[in-house]
């Protein structure tokens, strides 16, 4: 079949994408930004690629006209607190304008369970976003999924930080809420068995795991898992606000991210039926079981996707070509060389620079500059790198964004989402024997050039030591 997969390099369709070339299917990846898609040259050689921005006018939007099914994986909840369901609203309404001139017979969308008598604003807009999709001219079939558990999502990544980091916690009511936990391995085998399946044709779907549990017991089995133990205390006078505040410092997910979340963890997410689960023969995996293999992922450095390197999880807000061009005039650079032996052993210490692997000097004024960057409502360093030895252009990378990677040219480009009042590049190039490391800030008016210069005298022995520790092999 060929097969149209939409928000390509989000979290769900990096995970679906290896597994239906790998079923033999042809794959058209539909993406806003080609160079933002994160694969390799041998899994870019098997698929097509087409740009669409799902919230543009639909009739400049081209997909191809033979299409037999589609994945729906567009949402917008990590961009917005206010619009999120206006976004989505009308990415749904061009989506089936864009698929009249199609021949797709079945669209195939992963959204929330939506049982509770009163939804979250989140939930609200996967019910309409449904909805909409539902007047399409396809067949539609809706999976209905809770909370998602897999190495690199934004729940497993959040239960993490907060389990690891706090083994006693004052946590605001919401944690007694029920919920129904999925493996994100069960979640690719729903959304593969119903592709073609006629029987499922016009259908909404509950999906879940077997384990029905409070995010308290959730946070107590990751502990478990882990051969920890953890303390729990609720209290009740924790508003939404400071609950998001709460979620949005102690780990890494956004501010808007952690005020939606807050929004939809007072819902119970509780799966009503099993009939799919029945239809298909699909034996699910326990909540313990799915962080088990998280872990496993994690420890083989095989995490394909992170909910992390989303767009939306940092600052920049328009196509990173709008960024790559790293402006001469106007802007203040510490620029530093080293003369080096073995290029290729230096380029590979580039390549893993942030991180668990940190910025090979001073890598507690590094936390620090991020502690201060959490609390002016940047991302902070607890993004990471979804990868430890591998980058991909868009690629989120602690608190900046990677804009260019390129080992052909020896070259690593990355831009600060950091709060600064400027904006700031750091560039790493290897050329004829000599390694040249170059932060470029481009100051907004005088404040700019204030805190440029306040933080010099820091950048002439961090900067200089980082980059002789990179140079060596």
């Amino acid at each position: 079949m060929k097969i149209l997969l939409t928000g390509a390099n989000g979290y769900i369709g990096m995970r679906l994408l290896p597994k239906l070339l790998n079923m033999g299917h042809s794959v058209v990846c539909a993406v806003r930004d080609e160079k933002r898609l994160s694969v390799d040259a041998k899994t870019r050689s098997k698929i097509d690629i087409v740009e669409i921005d799902f919230l543009d006018d639909p009739e400049n939007q081209k997909v191809p006209k033979d299409i037999d099914a589609a994945y729906y994986l567009i949402h917008s909840m990590t961009s917005s607190v206010t619009d999120f369901d206006e976004k989505e609203a009308q990415a749904a309404k061009n989506f089936n304008t864009i698929l009249k001139n199609t021949q797709c017979q079945q669209v195939i969308y992963l959204s929330g369970i939506v049982n509770d008598k009163e939804l979250s604003k989140h939930l609200s807009s996967r019910k309409n976003v449904e909805e909409i999709l539902y007047k399409g001219p396809f067949n539609l079939t809706v999976l209905r999924a809770g909370i998602i558990v897999g190495s690199g999502s934004s729940s497993f990544e959040i239960i993490r930080d907060l389990c690891e980091k706090l083994p006693v916690m004052i946590t605001p009511k919401w944690v007694l809420t029920k919920t129904q936990p999925i493996a994100i391995r069960d979640v690719i085998q729903f959304l593969t068995g119903v592709l073609g399946n006629e029987k499922t044709y016009d259908q909404s779907f509950d999906i879940g795991g077997p384990d029905i549990l409070t995010y308290k017991d959730m946070l107590h089995g990751y502990a478990k898992v882990r051969g920890f133990k953890n303390w729990i205390f609720t209290v009740p006078v924790m508003t939404p606000k400071l609950s998001s505040y709460w979620l949005y410092f102690v780990t890494s997910t956004s501010y808007k991210l952690a005020m939606n979340l807050v929004d939809s963890m007072k819902m119970e997410v509780i799966a009503q039926d099993n009939r799919l689960q029945e239809m298909l023969g699909i034996k699910t995996h326990t909540y313990e079981e799915a962080i088990d293999l998280a872990f496993k992922k994690i420890e083989q450095n095989l995490v394909i996707s992170s909910w992390k390197d989303s767009i939306a999880s940092g600052q920049i807000k328009e196509d990173l070509e709008n960024y790559i061009q790293v402006p001469k005039y106007g802007v203040l650079r510490d620029k530093k060389t080293i003369r080096i032996k073995d290029e290729d052993a230096v380029l590979q210490n580039v390549w893993r620079i942030g991180g668990e692997n940190g910025w090979y000097y001073g890598n507690w004024l590094w936390k620090v500059r991020g502690f201060l960057d959490k609390l002016v409502g940047g991302p902070g360093l607890r993004r990471g790198r979804t990868h430890p030895d591998k980058i991909f252009p868009g690629d989120a990378l602690d608190f900046w964004r990677v804009l260019l990677a390129d080992k052909k040219s020896k070259r690593l480009l990355l831009f600060a989402e950091m709060k600064t009042p400027g904006e700031a590049w750091l560039e790493f190039k290897i050329e004829d024997g000599v390694l040249y490391q170059t932060a470029t800030f481009r100051p907004k008016g005088l404040l700019g050039r204030m805190y440029w210069y306040s933080v010099l005298p820091f950048h002439l022995f961090i900067f200089g030591n980082m980059i002789r520790n990179i140079a060596k092999v």
